[in-house]
């Protein structure tokens, strides 16, 4: 097999159709899909709709609610830690607020919680990995806000309920559309560096989904550049972050409320105790499970913990038999499958094409609907191209981008696009780019109220943990306006909360009530949870293959 620009010659065959068409494709798309179009796709080729791949939860407060079976393992583990393991007199951090996450959402949360008063040394803030070591990092596109004399935080509302299908909490979108703005204003001030045009106006683009333009965007490092300075502002104020310490297990009073957790120091394995008036739930989704085996976009510890946790502790559970698959992960070469290309290639003119070069989906449709259509091509219509090993995708046009914007657009606005291929010799300003669906958000979670509340006290959540904000699915740039906005509103009310919360001693009797849910459902102690990281020893971990 001889190599041509980094792609095996017969796939070179391949991308010579994409050019000769290319020229016709100029200034031309599909229209969008009628809704009756996109129910139909769909219900046919999403995963989601795949029952068999799901069953409903059979204990607990979410009882009868259906979820993925990757899911389902987990909550049918035994907790990994439970009464007479850890000796809970000796307290080793004594703290009035526990942030559980060191991502986006956990570091905003500290810095609203200083704001309103919470002193910086009476938060400490426990992260699986290092501090930023997230999803949040990771988000390349950008971020809504309907900021402009032409849209509205209303029109914003519309997009993202009908993106969500209509499934969405009405409340907590409400809240997300109208503090929008707001972030943005906030991150101005704090130093974010947005994409602006020459007259100083911010650069803001199209999403698929969306009505209006109201993408924010750092070129395509958004989500590493907002976190690179609420970082560093958490970093100047001095708030406490214990890295390598994941919470384990929550701590509850005899009352029901949540006081504290249990961490576990992945260098030594020893636990340490924190008490705490009030905790944040922001660990973050659920990629690394790699649900119905996709790859997925999401960093090393998104392994639903925050899920586990809550359901241990009695909190209620919503739209987790939603799984967000992105529709352009990377397909080829097989060192970066799985890895995201953002949604900003296909906003900036990338179109998406078969192995002849015919466009057959419009390329800024709803997520979901987008995806759908992919496979629809690949396993359907067999019009994917396959890889040396096995795996079938669809070609991104991202020369279209140079047409469409002029020469050099993407280095201006793709850097990361760029450098991730072209450490392998592919050029994507001169060839298109493989990309097949990938596994990317967990759209549902620990429910919430607007005030980011759970349903057990002194538990609050926010971000990609929470759900009902983002329905059956979530539009581009709202998760990071998402953690943005309810980490704001955790910090907020949990800095109220702890004004008068006055909770009893700690105790992990609710881990003891689990496990005699699990007993009584007949499930034996085979396995615990939460699992901490993912296991990729074995063979057959991740069989990307997939059957429509």
């Amino acid at each position: 097999m001889k190599m041509i620009d980094g792609y095996p010659d017969y796939m070179m065959e391949s991308i010579k159709k994409v050019e000769r068409t290319r020229k016709g494709r100029i200034g031309r798309n599909l229209e969008k899909m009628s809704m009756e179009e996109r129910k139909a796709v769909l219900e046919e080729f999403h995963p989601d709709f795949k029952a068999h791949e799901k069953k409903e939860i059979p204990f607990g407060p979410s009882k009868g609610s259906r979820a993925p079976l990757e899911l389902i393992r987990l909550l049918e583990s035994y907790p990994l830690v439970s009464p007479g393991m850890v000796n809970l007199d000796h307290v080793d951090y004594d703290v009035d607020i526990l942030i559980i996450g060191g991502g986006g959402a956990g570091t905003v949360a500290a810095l609203w919680a200083t704001d309103k008063g919470t002193p910086a040394d009476r938060i400490l803030i426990s992260t699986k990995l290092r501090h930023g070591d997230s999803n949040s990092m990771m988000a390349q596109g950008g971020i809504q806000a309907a900021d402009r004399p032409q849209d509205s935080p209303m029109t914003h509302y519309l997009d993202v309920l009908g993106g969500g299908h209509f499934q969405n909490k009405p409340d907590l979108v409400e809240v997300l559309t109208k503090e929008g703005p707001r972030i943005i204003d906030w991150h101005k001030k704090l130093g974010v560096m947005y994409d602006t045009n020459p007259d100083g106006t911010f650069a803001e683009m199209a999403g698929g989904g969306t009505s209006r333009n109201r993408m924010h965007s750092a070129k395509d490092y958004t989500g590493m550049e907002i976190l690179r300075v609420i970082r560093d502002e958490a970093i100047n104020r001095k708030i406490p972050v214990i890295e390598f310490s994941p919470v384990v297990e929550l701590l509850t009073d005899g009352e029901g409320k949540v006081c504290g957790g249990v961490l576990l120091n992945l260098e030594t394995n020893q636990y340490y105790v924190v008490k705490a008036k009030a905790v944040i739930m922001a660990t973050g989704g659920w990629g690394r499970l790699h649900i119905q085996n996709f790859a997925t976009t999401n960093h090393y510890g998104a392994t639903a913990d925050g899920l586990v946790l809550a359901y241990h502790a009695g909190a209620k559970l919503r739209d987790v038999d939603s799984v967000q698959y992105h529709p352009t992960g990377a397909a080829y070469p097989e060192q970066i499958v799985g890895l995201l290309i953002t949604e900003k290639v296909r906003s900036m003119g990338a179109q998406p094409v078969n192995m002849n070069g015919e466009l057959f989906v419009h390329p800024l449709e709803p997520r979901d609907v987008e995806a759908s259509a992919f496979i629809k091509e690949c396993y359907k219509n067999h019009l994917g191209i396959e890889t040396p090993t096995g795996m079938k995708g669809v070609w991104l046009d991202s020369p279209m981008i140079e047409i469409i914007k002029g020469e050099g657009a993407i280095h201006a606005h793709l850097d990361a696009m760029y450098r991730m291929f072209m450490r392998f010799g592919i050029d994507m300003t001169r060839h298109p780019i493989l990309v097949f669906p990938t596994l990317h958000y967990q759209n549902g979670g620990v429910e919430i109220d607007p005030l980011c509340q759970t349903s057990i006290p002194g538990l609050f959540a926010a971000g990609e943990v929470s759900g009902g904000v983002h329905g059956k699915n979530r539009l581009m740039g709202n998760s990071l306006l998402d953690y943005n906005v309810f980490g704001k509103i955790a910090g907020i009310s949990a800095a109220g909360y702890i004004k008068k919360a006055s909770p009893g001693k700690p105790s992990l009797d609710h881990t003891v009530k689990y496990k005699n849910m699990l007993e009584e459902a007949g499930i034996k102690p085979e396995a615990t949870a939460p699992i901490i990281l993912p296991e990729y020893r074995g063979t057959g971990v991740l069989e990307r293959s997939i059957k429509a």
